[in-house]
């Protein structure tokens, strides 16, 4: 149990969970409508539109919006100008990246949708080969 822990896959899904809570937490201070934030918070899986374009197309429109960099733009620009707006959008999108490593949905590889850094998804041929490497050898 204690090994399965900190299994690196595993220590990314507990670090989404960590990074799902601050921002609902940041958010909630922050005042922010929750209704809006359920209407936003599924926005960025729209980059799957970019799978439209063939896999690797997809791969990189969609890591490009799941990762922390363009959010943490947002909040610094939102932190600058003093803007709660784009802190608040931020948020959302970082509350929605979080949530995405807590279920196991990572970045994607080229190779397919459902072949990311935190294995394979179910559904794929593919084994889910990080967490059959990542497996400790006595």
């Amino acid at each position: 149990m204690i090994r399965k822990l900190f299994m690196p896959a595993n220590q990314l899904r507990i670090e989404g969970a960590a990074q799902f809570a601050l921002a609902v937490w940041g958010y909630h201070q922050l005042g922010g409508n929750w209704i809006g934030f359920v209407v936003l918070f599924l926005v960025p899986d729209l980059s799957w539109l970019g799978y439209l374009g063939g896999s690797q197309i997809g791969a990189i429109v969609y890591n490009l919006i799941h990762n922390n960099l363009l959010p943490l733009a947002l909040a610094a620009a939102g932190f600058l100008d003093g803007d709660p707006l784009g802190i608040t959008l931020a948020l959302i999108w970082f509350a929605h990246i979080g949530a995405d490593r807590l279920l196991g949905f990572g970045l994607k590889y080229p190779t397919g949708f459902k072949d990311t850094h935190l294995g394979a998804l179910a559904g794929s041929d593919k084994p889910k080969w990080p967490q059959k490497l990542q497996t400790p050898r006595n």
